[in-house]
């Protein structure tokens, strides 16, 4: 008789190297279906890419001038930037706690004021105001978050949805009575042309999109080198086994709000200089925000910031294509296309 069949000892030897083979064999379709994923990544990495080149393209041939192309083509970068931070915070709140935020721009406008107030009255530097800015409006999630959201996470969307317009509402319509209607704006000092690969980009708008990718780049970290990102991620995969292995998922959720709403106020600060401070600025960021995070997909932050320099691009050299309308033209026309082909975004997963 065979030892390695017949025998008790024989069996414990054949049983481990049968578990073997399927783990190897488990491991392997792993591999093979991230290996594809990537593959997939990349591939609509690249149409997005040649896009955009097709876009350039016909945008010299209408424009006929090199240089005004190249404009257009910086300045979207340098907003798009601002755009992907200020959509990184949606996307972080949607993908965590499952809540849709139309407060969100709401968030952004209480910043572009808070900041109007530090430097007009305290004397700040615009960009200095960020340290004040962003442990303020983080404490402002967390207090909405803990009085408002976190009742109403257990009610329909539909309620929720109205709870965060209500919220917006009551943001604008209180700046409204506190500021007045009358447009506001702030001066960076020493603001001044840069030239910037044949085109010429203001000193602010140049920083402000720095200061977007770093504090991006901040955010990145945070969510992937630590261990409160590790337990973000862990609650926003599967809420019910992170409490499991001991998360404390309200938490989670309390600091996940703040650090959204932080980014809205790290958003509005670095714009403070480049628009028109009114009650209702928000509204716009809010609408481009969520363009953003449809295109990058829906809880998809890094998709977040490179949705944000798309829609910065198509802005910018849309109104080139199409001369006479409003900019956002293209990119509502860039929205409805993602939502017809690719309903989950061009970098978020089928669910």
């Amino acid at each position: 008789m065979n030892p390695a069949v017949g025998s008790p000892a024989g069996a414990e030897q054949a049983v481990p190297a049968s578990v073997a083979q399927a783990v190897d064999g488990d491991e392997g379709a792993v591999a093979g279906a991230r290996s594809t994923r990537q593959r997939l990544l990349w591939l609509r990495f690249g149409v997005v890419v040649a896009a955009v080149a097709l876009a350039v393209v016909m945008a010299l041939i209408r424009s006929g001038s090199g240089v005004v192309v190249t404009q257009s083509i910086v300045t979207g970068l340098l907003i798009g930037g601002v755009y992907g931070l200020a959509a990184m915070g949606l996307t972080l709140v949607f993908g965590v706690l499952d809540i849709i935020n139309f407060a969100h721009g709401s968030f952004l406008a209480f910043a572009l004021f808070v900041t109007y107030w530090l430097v007009s009255v305290g004397g700040v530097h615009p960009y200095l105001a960020l340290v004040v800015v962003v442990p303020v409006m983080f404490g402002l999630g967390v207090l909405v978050q803990r009085g408002v959201l976190a009742k109403a996470m257990s009610e329909p969307l539909e309620n929720q949805l109205l709870i965060t317009l209500g919220l917006a509402m009551i943001v604008e319509n209180g700046l409204l009575l506190l500021f007045g209607p009358d447009p506001r704006a702030v001066a960076l000092p020493g603001d001044h042309g840069v030239p910037v690969l044949g085109a010429v980009a203001d000193l602010s708008r140049i920083l402000a999109a720095a200061g977007a990718l770093v504090l991006a780049g901040l955010l990145f970290l945070l969510l992937q080198r630590t261990k409160l990102g590790t337990a973000i991620r862990a609650v926003a995969t599967n809420s019910t086994g992170a409490q499991l292995v001991g998360i404390d998922t309200r938490r989670i959720h309390l600091l996940t709000f703040g650090i959204g709403t932080a980014c809205a106020g790290a958003a509005g600060t670095l714009v403070a200089p480049l628009v028109t401070i009114e009650p209702t600025t928000g509204a716009m960021f809010n609408i481009v925000a969520f363009v953003v995070v449809v295109l990058g997909g829906m809880g998809n932050v890094v998709g977040a910031l490179l949705g944000g320099l798309v829609i910065g691009l198509t802005e910018q050299v849309g109104a080139l294509l199409l001369p006479g309308h409003s900019p956002l033209l293209a990119v509502f026309i860039v929205f409805v296309l993602v939502l017809f082909l690719r309903p989950q975004g061009l970098f978020g997963r089928s669910a």
